[in-house]
């Protein structure tokens, strides 16, 4: 990114600090800016961006790691890049540095230029990306937006253009983590058991709860994670095809899936459901548990089962089967 040079020019150096506490290296090119002849690129607007995105159902954004650092500068114009620092050396870029005048607008002139056949699909904002989809031409608005996905970072690897790679951060507060768990109970009908994954979690939003994030909930924020990346890919309802379903119970909570056999005769998973059992119902014996599983999976999954061919219902606590029939049922059970 340097090298050690002797050059007739020279600029001091600074750090300023990001917003995410990291340090930003910045020169005080202030003659070399003074010297330079400004660029007539137009930026962007915002609300230019977020009209061509109108419509749309799918998004992605994809952040540049250190933009700027990803141009390389012009041979002749290295020299005029030199920077002194506290070791007394002298430096210059070989690629371009933050605090150039024109900086801005020649990197936004590059993303947008590169990006410009997929105008459609893709809008630039300097270093960040913005993919956007919607179903069309008989794709699903998935498929559209994995195909516009595929283009973009196919031409950012033909250009080495490198996007920031980031693990969500661990959540330091109440307010972190509702934000955390609303997009995880967006997903969480692609994991099996998230309700009981998440409890130790949901345990610290309780009302009163003092905050303190114990290996168990660093264990919980994990697996709920890894379960989100490993999740299986659903299969897309077909309503000609007789469904099936799993419900389960725990001592905290209870899941359920949907099921069908698609037509290569494959079973393949629709949608998981799960939540937590509240106070009362953690004391309910197991067969009451079991069978509020099954009226949970049967209230979330009714769209697809009333009125439509008999279905199955799997549960692996046998006295349900004869339950409806018993003359000794709970006032519970009953109802």
């Amino acid at each position: 990114m340097v090298r050690e040079f002797k050059s007739p020019h020279t600029s001091p150096t600074f750090c300023v600090r990001k917003p995410n506490g990291k340090w930003r290296m910045v020169h005080a090119f202030n003659k070399l800016n003074a010297a330079t002849i400004p660029a007539s690129t137009p930026f962007p607007r915002k609300d230019v961006l977020q009209n061509n995105m109108a419509g749309c159902t799918i998004f992605s954004a994809l952040d540049m790691v250190d933009g700027y650092y990803q141009l390389l500068m012009r041979e002749s114009d290295i020299p005029l890049t030199a920077v002194s620092t506290p070791s007394v050396m002298l430096w210059e870029w070989l690629v371009m540095p933050q605090g150039l005048s024109n900086a801005p607008a020649t990197f936004n002139s590059l993303v947008t230029q590169l990006f410009r056949p997929m105008r459609q699909f893709v809008q630039t904002y300097f270093d960040d990306i913005f993919v956007h989809s919607r179903a069309s031409e008989g794709k699903t608005a998935v498929e559209a937006h994995l195909d516009h996905l595929r283009e973009v970072l196919i031409c950012m690897r033909e250009n080495r253009l490198y996007a920031t790679s980031t693990s969500w951060p661990v959540p330091v507060s109440q307010k972190d983590l509702r934000k955390w768990l609303g997009l995880a109970n967006y997903l969480h009908k692609y994991s099996a058991n998230y309700a009981e994954m998440a409890r130790p979690l949901t345990n610290l939003l309780k009302k009163d709860a003092v905050w303190s994030w114990t290996p168990e909930a660093q264990q919980a924020f994990e697996a709920i994670k890894s379960s989100l990346q490993s999740a299986p890919i659903l299969a897309l309802p077909d309503e000609e095809r007789p469904f099936s379903v799993v419900c389960d119970a725990s001592d905290f909570a209870i899941g359920c899936a949907l099921l069908q056999v698609d037509a290569e005769g494959r079973e393949r998973v629709v949608s998981f459901q799960s939540r937590q059992l509240k106070s009362a119902e953690k004391n309910y014996p197991v067969p009451d548990k079991e069978l509020l599983a099954m009226k949970y999976a049967l209230v979330k999954f009714r769209v697809h089962l009333l009125g439509q061919k008999p279905f199955v219902i799997y549960t692996d606590h046998a006295s349900l089967r004869t339950a409806t029939s018993s003359p000794h049922l709970s006032q519970r059970m009953a109802q």
